[in-house]
Order: structure tokens, then sequence, then C-alpha cells
């Protein structure tokens, strides 16, 4: 059963060592992934994202599981291993990576990264899901995951639009405002229905990279009632990236 949830988005520049001087530009949105990611694990951030003294550790979940987008839908083991190297930073998690352990994809990489900022990583699963993957496949692998262990946290990883601006990866398209409009509502609103609603077409065409990742959320959630807190919404750079943090409705955040 889901009792928690927390939804960033996945650009390496993300990353201060790989965004460089242009860091600064994204802290209102870095701390506001921390923010999700404490909700998520119960653990009091401090400077720079690292643990405060006194922090209780882990929230009482069974499983952790990132999730984002990818080429594929598939399960990675516990050898799999995070690199920031093909964006020009030598970080990589574990630092030894064992003999042919593959590599997570991006999304899933900054899941990680985010969660080693807070000593959050141990146990995590992470699971990808196919960009093209239908609603109705996104759904299903939300509620396989959802109904893994008694209580699951969920750490979903998906930009918006990249359409945003005359600048963006996809160049200006009147649609994405709207199309991002409807996301940060439904992530504030807690509206599984609006997320599973999402039309794959469009949000490819958009280049919405989030559309799948936010789909298997909304097949997580089950019956439950959730309160939710969008707690980011911001296009910096012509791509839309938000951040909320889900809680079932009495679970506390």
């Amino acid at each position: 059963m889901l009792v928690s949830a927390a939804v960033c988005p996945h650009p390496p520049i993300l990353v201060p060592a790989v965004a460089g001087e242009a860091a600064p530009e994204l802290d209102t949105l870095r701390a506001a992934c921390d923010e999700a990611v404490r909700r998520l694990t119960g653990r009091q951030a401090g400077p720079g994202g690292r643990p405060s003294a006194g922090t209780q550790g882990y929230r009482p979940v069974d499983a952790l599981v990132v999730v984002g987008g990818a080429p594929g839908t598939r399960s990675y083991g516990p050898d799999a291993n995070a690199t920031l190297r093909p964006y020009g930073l030598d970080w990589t998690i574990p630092d030894e990576p064992k003999d042919g352990a593959e590599e997570l994809p991006l999304s899933l990489t900054i899941g990680r990264w985010l969660l080693e900022r807070h000593d959050a990583d141990l146990g995590a699963r992470y699971e990808s899901v196919a960009f093209d993957a239908s609603p109705e496949e996104c759904v299903s692998l939300g509620r396989r995951l959802a109904e893994s262990a008694d209580r699951v946290a969920l750490l979903v990883m998906g930009d918006g639009s990249a359409c945003r601006s005359e600048k963006a990866p996809g160049y200006l398209d009147g649609r994405a405002r709207p199309y991002d409009e409807v996301v940060a509502r439904a992530l504030g609103d807690a509206d599984a229905a609006a997320l599973a609603a999402l039309d794959p077409g469009l949000s490819q065409e958009l280049r919405a990279a989030g559309r799948a990742a936010w789909q298997v959320l909304a097949g997580a959630v089950g019956e439950g009632g959730f309160t939710a807190a969008l707690l980011a919404d911001e296009a910096p750079y012509g791509v839309g990236y938000f951040v909320a943090a889900w809680s079932q409705t009495g679970y506390g955040c």
C-alpha cells in the first residue's frame, strides 16, 4: 500500500557540480527537492541537504522505490550503479561498481543522488518505466509497486514539458504552459485521475519526460485518500520542473 510519495524533476544540472556557475539558478528548486525527500524519508535536512543532528532516520515504511522514465520498463538489481560521468562529473555510486554492473538511467540516477544527499538510499529499489508506455501499463505498474509491501514510499522522477520558451529544447509551443498547469494542479491536489488522464501523444509532442512516471504514481494511489503539497513549479530553461509531496491521509509528512 502506498503511504507517501515525492515527485521531483531529473535534469543533470540539478547537481551543483554539473551546473557549475549556473548552480545558484536552481537553488530554490534543489531546496524543494530536499524538502520533498525529507518528508518522504522522515529525515530532518541540514545545510546542503545533509541530515541534521537528532534525525530519527527512516519513516516506518517497508519499501522505498524510485521510479523514473527510461527507454524501457524494467527493474534494476542491487548491483546497479548511478553515474554522472556522461555529464562531466566524476561521481559514481558505488565508487567501485562490480564488473558487469548495469547503470541506472538518468532519471533514476538523479533520484539516487537526491537520496544520497540525505543518506537515505539504503534499501531503495529502482524501477524504470518506458517513456512511451501506455497509461494502462503505467497504472498497472503503479498498482504492482503499491502492492509489493504493506507500506510503500515512492520517489517519482519526471520533468514537465520542454517547450515553454523559444530557447527550450523543444522550442516554444503554446500548448506547453496549459499542459504544465494541468500537471501542477494535479500534483498539488493529489489528483491521481488527472495524472492518469494525461495524453501520451501530446506529452510526447511537448517532450514531457515525466508523463509515464506520474501515471505510475496515479496507479499506486489506489482507493486511498492523499494530502499533497506542491513545493515547486518552475520553468527556468523552458522546461517544466515540479516538486510535490504526497502523504496518505492520516499518515502525516
